[in-house]
């Protein structure tokens, strides 16, 4: 809409009332929000007319017009919003947030059938606003193929170069502060207009996404510097069948990658030390377990190994409750390939679906005392389907043994050298603020600072 502005000149006649630019700024915007208004009623009332008859949608809310529950969602505790509509309508629901009309599961039988059982109906996939941030080349957007290549370079060679590989920190130079920016605007409105949170991530997104495409363009010049790292591994993945990856598709798996697992690896770390903090007796069982493996270390003269990893039981127990107790990740996204019927309900072709772990994860049914930090629930073999922190299915996370021989690894060395035998002011945490917060993942408010003072050896 084109906006003029008119001012009146001298006449010997009266001159009619004039039309001040402030008058016609305001018309405008208010004529393009009403349009804008009516484009999302009848968008939104589409999604609700696409009901065949005698087809049955699952119980729930849809909230208001585009906005749906969105800001219901990721204002308040994920907790509360899953129990009060679980209570209401059972464990099957629909809503709308970020855009999509959604179904969401709360039963390990449904998740099942869903990631697993019935995976073909269900496609991996996340909200547009989201795929766009992180990329749709990604990994987890993709079935077939691209994806099992993908999946098998990420799960041995990625996981080892990451765990022995060396840092290349000139490479990293700003792109650590455009993530951050990225990060933000992820659990925000897809409204892309200037000054909303989600356009600042998408400009981003944009910035790192060119940031990347040079640097890989560099060491495509350059087969010595191409050769280490995530990167050097994406250049150089390849086979007979199939040509090397574009720039594009290595650019929005780096970015995946980045995403998939500093923020959520970092919050379970972080989880870990508060319960730990909290629970000093449990602290004191993985401390000595920890200075047993570090004794025949120090004995047999050589660095801590892989095998040692696999004699952590306790160790391995506290990262298992904090990943159900933490639940980091709430749930995932699916989306219906086709229309489905899907526990006596129907489910349109489009539909986002949503398995809810954390619901499953804090479910007394399963868990008994779900609030309770309780390592030994582990020791007896659970409930199938009931603890799924990573997923379940050839889409569950490629780097979950990567991320919890990381766990292990740091309270390794957080135990063996920060913690003395009478637990005396070496490891504490700073302040008594409780709480948590969501940016996006769930973490101890303030993030937990701790102050460590190194043992006297």
């Amino acid at each position: 809409m084109q906006l003029q502005l008119f001012f009146p000149f001298p006449s010997p006649s009266p001159p009619p009332l004039p039309q001040t630019p402030t008058l016609i700024i305001t018309s405008t915007l208010f004529s393009s929000f009403f349009f804008f208004f009516l484009v999302v009623l009848v968008l939104f009332s589409s999604h609700q007319r696409r009901q065949p008859k005698g087809k049955i949608l699952p119980p729930g809310s849809m909230g208001w017009p585009y906005i749906g529950e969105t800001l219901k969602f990721y204002t308040q505790n994920p907790d509360s919003f899953f129990a009060n509509r679980r209570r209401r309508y059972g464990d099957t629901f629909k809503t709308h947030i970020l855009g999509c009309p959604c179904v969401m599961i709360s039963s390990p039988e449904a998740a099942r059938i869903v990631l697993v059982t019935k995976a073909h109906l269900f496609k991996p996939t996340y909200p547009p606003s989201k795929e766009k941030m992180i990329g749709p080349q990604a990994l987890f957007f993709h079935q077939g193929a691209y994806h099992s290549r993908l999946k098998k370079l990420y799960a041995f060679d990625v996981a080892m170069i990451s765990a022995f590989g060396h840092k290349r920190d000139s490479e990293m130079k700003g792109i650590k502060q455009l993530y951050q920016c990225l990060e933000k605007g992820y659990n925000s409105m897809p409204l892309d207009l200037p000054g909303t949170p989600f356009h600042k991530a998408m400009k981003a997104r944009k910035q790192l996404n060119e940031t990347l495409r040079r640097l890989i363009q560099e060491r495509r010049g350059n087969e010595k510097a191409g050769g280490g790292g995530l990167l050097g591994n994406l250049l150089g993945a390849k086979n007979h069948k199939v040509d090397q990856l574009s720039d594009s598709q290595i650019a929005d798996n780096v970015i995946g990658v980045i995403f998939a697992a500093h923020d959520t690896t970092a919050s379970v770390l972080t989880w870990v030390l508060k319960y730990l903090h909290d629970n000093r007796d449990l602290l004191e069982a993985v401390t000595r377990e920890q200075d047993g493996i570090q004794r025949k270390i120090i004995e047999e003269n050589r660095r801590l190994t892989w095998d040692d990893t696999r004699h952590m039981p306790l160790t391995t127990r506290v990262i298992q409750e904090t990943l159900r107790r933490a639940s980091i990740l709430s749930f995932t996204f699916r989306e219906a390939v086709e229309d489905v019927e899907f526990e006596g309900y129907y489910i349109p072709k489009g539909w986002k679906v949503l398995p809810l772990f954390r619901t499953i994860h804090h479910c007394a049914d399963f868990f008994p005392q779900p609030e309770k930090f309780d390592p030994s629930r582990f020791e007896v073999p659970l409930r199938p389907n009931t603890f799924i922190p990573f997923g379940n299915g050839v889409h569950s996370c490629p780097g979950s043994e990567l991320a919890k021989l990381e766990m292990l690894v740091l309270l390794h060395h957080l135990t063996t050298s920060y913690s003395p035998s009478n637990f005396d002011c070496r490891w504490q945490v700073v302040g008594d603020e409780d709480g948590i917060q969501y940016g996006p993942f769930p973490v101890p408010k303030r993030g937990l600072p701790v102050k460590v003072t190194p043992l006297q050896k």
